[in-house]
């Protein structure tokens, strides 16, 4: 038997049943928003989805656009309950969701297994939730694909950028999960955040933790972007005052597309 991820955070941060969560995903990849050139990489958010879901989906609505390109996808987060020199893949050869299994690709973790500063951990992506919530986007968007899910912790963006370089190919798709600011005022959120997603679009490499939890591969993408001189795109910029309701202490969310020129 297959040594599967089970789901850690289905019907917390997203609903469980398998029909109820297809609907609510394919409602919201019902848009109008359309891309001409061809996507490389995508930036989402991974809060729970009532208060990220819309936002992230406006980006996956534009994979599904194109899904016909992608047979791979690279999933970078940050690690939330573990503290770790470097990156860290699964052992387990499949994830698992409410929608079916992912296969795990094992010509990338072929790759990988002996670079420094890549470990192999089932442990640390057991409870993670910042990649299994893009995971039922993904299942929704694209047809049959392999996934190569990273979780990072003390590695610098321009080495996990080294890791991520001989993977990311034509048909690879790149995602990566990060909020932006936390627990500040909704105005305090609104200055800080504009202020990130300035550094995003500018390709400045240099956005700290304070500003996106998943900072590193925030940081990682955009000197892998500024080096094929690919171009950014904002979709939405909200925050959980936005989505939620509550203004007091709320979490940052943005939505980019990476395309080719």
């Amino acid at each position: 038997m297959m040594n599967i991820r089970l789901p850690a955070v289905a019907g917390h941060f997203y609903q469980r049943d398998p029909v109820q969560l297809r609907s609510q995903i394919q409602r919201w990849l019902n848009n109008e928003l359309h891309e001409s050139k061809s996507i490389k990489a995508i930036l989402v958010p991974h809060a729970g989805y009532i208060y990220s879901g819309t936002t992230a989906a406006l980006a996956y609505s534009l994979i599904n656009r194109q899904k016909s390109r992608f047979n791979k996808v690279i999933l970078v987060g940050p690690s939330h309950h573990y503290y770790f020199d470097g990156c860290a893949l699964p052992v387990c050869e499949q994830f698992g969701t409410p929608l079916g299994q992912i296969v795990i690709c094992q010509e990338h973790r072929q790759q990988l297994q002996h670079v420094p500063l890549v470990i192999f951990s089932d442990e640390v992506h057991q409870n993670e939730h910042c990649l299994e919530v893009q995971l039922p986007f993904l299942q929704s968007c694209l047809n049959r694909f392999q996934l190569t899910p990273i979780v990072t912790s003390n590695i610098s963006a321009e080495a996990l950028a080294t890791v991520i370089a001989p993977l990311w190919q034509e048909d690879t798709l790149l995602v990566i999960s990060s909020d932006l600011s936390h627990y500040h005022s909704y105005a305090e959120a609104n200055e800080i955040d504009q202020h990130t997603c300035d550094k995003i679009e500018h390709f400045q490499a240099s956005i700290s933790p304070e500003e996106a939890c998943g900072a590193t591969g925030v940081n990682a993408l955009l000197i892998l972007a500024a080096k094929h001189h690919y171009q950014l795109r904002l979709l939405q910029r909200i925050n959980s005052g936005d989505s939620a309701g509550d203004k007091s202490r709320v979490v940052g969310y943005a939505s980019y597309i990476v395309t080719d020129i």
